[in-house]
């Protein structure tokens, strides 16, 4: 299988990464699930590379995928310049240890 399915359907899956990589890209880093934080790096990367493209396709795609055009805005003003240069591997995630109240391992991902 080629993806985490999370306990949830395809629609609260999709509806669920809207909502992270929202925030993840509004604020640089967030604290998650290590299987959100891997699932989430593939998408981060893939947003970042049509950013990196900066035409009016690239920018509609990642429309389709964020909810907050302001976020749009600076994927594509800040963080592609920022990774113009780069080829790959913006995200980082660092471990922080299991959460107490279900012993899920927790971890923080980050723009590199």
């Amino acid at each position: 299988m080629s993806y985490r399915k999370l306990g949830r359907n395809s629609a609260a899956r999709k509806a669920l990464f809207a909502s992270i990589l929202t925030s993840f890209f509004k604020y640089g880093r967030i604290e998650t699930t290590e299987a959100k934080a891997k699932e989430l790096r593939k998408f981060a990367e893939k947003i970042i590379t049509l950013a990196k493209r900066g035409d009016l396709s690239a920018r509609r795609q990642v429309i389709a995928q964020l909810s907050e055009e302001d976020v749009v805005r600076k994927i594509f003003d800040e963080v592609a310049a920022k990774y113009k240069e780069r080829q790959g591997g913006f995200t980082r995630i660092l471990k922080l240890g299991n959460r107490r109240g279900d012993a899920a391992p927790m971890v923080i991902i980050e723009l590199v």
